[in-house]
């Protein structure tokens, strides 16, 4: 692995890698934990610094890329550039997420993944659910449902075409939307009062033996085990 390979998986600049080669620099924390994710070795095979706390805490902080105080602030391309990377799994958990149903390249994007093998899976709130009603009267409206079953419409001509995409509908209540492509994630965060595009959003990579990002992948997968599978009758409503 050369420099720029190494500066490009956990995003710095190719001279910050150089510095810590040739000029004995010790990286903040969460480099140290990512440079020795992507090179497979513990972090005290690389660096021994004194500063450095060998923790759960520690992990889990190292695991935050960054935060971004409102959704609607995350680079646009972002959410296409991570579920453009993933080769394993990408996860959808939302009630709505209406703003990613309507993009035309997130669906051809996933179209080539699940013929690259990858598992694809999106979870959807049952528009007749009580904690989608709820949830639209939390945002301060009450079309929560109807913002759903438009999604579900988008997404019609997937579920004809590509059955290897999991889709399912579930009853739960929601506290961030979640949006996973292998061991990245981006969290949206749901507050009361306001839409989930005004809320902030976490930007996490997955580290071995820190806790925050399976937290939030443990959650996906309770919830796909709860919820049902989508029907045509969910997607025409005839």
């Amino acid at each position: 692995m050369t420099v720029q390979d190494l500066a490009e998986a956990i995003e710095v600049n190719p001279k910050t890698v150089e510095r810590w080669i040739t000029q004995g620099k010790v990286p903040y924390r969460r480099h140290q934990y990512a440079t020795a994710s992507v090179l497979k070795v513990e972090v005290t095979t690389l660096w021994e610094d004194s500063r450095m706390v060998d923790s759960a805490t520690d992990l889990s902080k190292a695991e935050i890329v960054t935060v971004y105080p409102h959704r609607h602030m995350v680079p646009t391309g972002l959410w296409r550039e991570i579920y453009g990377r993933a080769t394993s799994h990408i996860d959808v958990l939302v009630y709505s997420g209406l703003w990613l149903s309507e993009d035309p390249l997130f669906h051809d994007l996933l179209k080539t993944k699940t013929q690259g093998n990858a598992q694809v899976r999106i979870l959807l709130g049952d528009p007749d659910c009580a904690a989608v009603k709820q949830r639209g009267i939390d945002e301060g409206h009450q079309i929560m449902d109807g913002k759903i079953r438009n999604a579900l419409m988008n997404y019609r001509p997937l579920f004809q075409s590509h059955p290897d995409i999991g889709f399912r509908l579930h009853d739960a209540t929601l506290y961030n939307s979640l949006f996973r492509a292998d061991d990245e994630m981006l969290v949206n965060t749901h507050v009361y009062g306001i839409g989930a595009y005004m809320a902030p959003v976490l930007h996490l990579r997955r580290l071995p033996g820190g806790g925050l990002f399976d937290t939030y992948a443990n959650s996906i997968e309770q919830t796909w085990g709860g919820a049902r599978q989508v029907t045509e009758h969910d997607l025409t409503g005839a």
